[in-house]
């Protein structure tokens, strides 16, 4: 009868060692599911908020642009156009955009046109 006890514990442990075996899958395997799923969140948060930064960034350019060239616009177009102050934005503009279409091409293809 003692042989069939210890047979009877031996076999209960066993049983009772593949049930915690068994639960340490289960759990592994949770977690390595939920480990995944933390990462893709992770990911498309970061993906979001950099999206977000993104578009902040795009409509602060837009306002301080769009609010600059407006203004300098109603400011040009409510002085008169023959006068000193006129023909200096012009020509000061002109010169700008020359200096800068030869700096372009500089860059471009190296050769200096001054």
């Amino acid at each position: 009868m003692a042989a069939g006890a210890a047979a009877q514990t031996t076999t209960g442990e066993e049983a009772a060692l593949q049930a915690v075996a068994a639960a340490m899958r289960d759990a592994a395997a949770t977690a390595s599911e939920h480990a995944a799923k933390v990462r893709e969140s992770a990911n498309e948060a970061g993906a979001t908020a950099l999206e977000s930064i993104s578009r902040m960034v795009y409509t602060g350019s837009y306002v301080l642009a769009y609010g600059v060239v407006y203004a300098t616009v109603f400011a040009a177009r409510s002085l008169p156009r023959e006068n000193p102050i006129m023909r200096g934005f012009h020509d000061g503009g002109r010169a700008a955009i020359g200096e800068l279409d030869a700096g372009l091409t500089f860059q471009a293809t190296g050769v200096d046109r001054t």
